[in-house]
């Protein structure tokens, strides 16, 4: 296993690979939750010592003139694991963001319940994070708010494929899937420095969180609680971080 540089971050992504170091070390209960992260491994002392730690809850966000995020998502095959931790769909190339002169390709998106952000101390039912990687190896999370409303369709053709087993991909070869149907039409953000949500909670991670929730129904929020109901990590201090908002 890589040391824990930025470079392989990706390494230790949610489900990066079911066989990844330490996946059976830590979960969202009490033993071997987010309160004791940090001491279960060393690797992962950033979960308890690190001052740019994500989620957080968004609040006095600065009015910025920042670059558009452009996304540029297209259709892939499903490739969908139930990971142990979240359902995640690891993405075929080709699909990325870009933000100024920087560029971040799509390597892989996966749900919350309830969100780990806040905007105003308000919470939401799931978010998902799409996980970007630029061509240095730093990272990109573009965070997707989402509010109890109509059905979404991409998630129920998700909720349709889910495997029937923990830890094994499945590659659902016959089923196109668009990441872009899970954007809202208004790409308004925050933006702000943190980390990986999850264990080892590797900084430097550039975080884009949409302002704007996109709906799912109360049915497809149940189904994933069936799954997973209760997997998201408590806000973190923002120990003097400035959040930016778009304009």
């Amino acid at each position: 296993m890589c040391s824990i540089t930025l470079a392989c971050a990706a390494t230790f992504l949610p489900g990066a690979s079911h066989a990844q170091e330490g996946h059976h070390e830590w979960d969202y209960g009490t033993e071997h939750g987010p309160k004791h992260w940090g001491a279960l491994k060393g690797e992962f002392a950033s979960c308890a010592t690190g001052k740019t730690q994500s989620p957080i809850d968004i609040h006095n966000a600065v009015p910025s003139k920042l670059a558009p995020i452009r996304f540029d998502y297209h259709p892939t095959p499903l490739h969908i694991i139930d990971n142990g931790h979240t359902i995640q769909i690891n993405y075929g190339s080709g699909s990325s963001i870009s933000v100024g002169k920087q560029r971040y390709e799509l390597v892989q998106f996966h749900f919350h319940r309830p969100s780990e952000e806040k905007i105003d101390g308000k919470g939401y039912p799931m978010v998902v994070h799409l996980v970007h990687k630029n061509s240095a190896g730093a990272l990109a999370v573009v965070a997707v708010l989402l509010k109890q409303g109509s059905s979404n369709r991409l998630v129920q053709t998700l909720w349709a494929n889910l495997p029937a087993e923990k830890e094994k991909e499945k590659a659902a070869d016959k089923v196109t899937i668009d990441a872009a149907q899970l954007l809202p039409s208004d790409h308004a953000y925050y933006t702000f420095s943190g980390s990986l949500t999850t264990p080892p909670c590797t900084e430097g991670v550039t975080w884009f969180v949409l302002a704007n929730p996109v709906d799912v129904s109360a049915a497809q929020v149940s189904r994933f609680g069936k799954v997973y109901n209760g997997n998201a990590r408590p806000v973190q201090p923002l120990n003097g971080r400035v959040v930016k908002m778009s304009q």
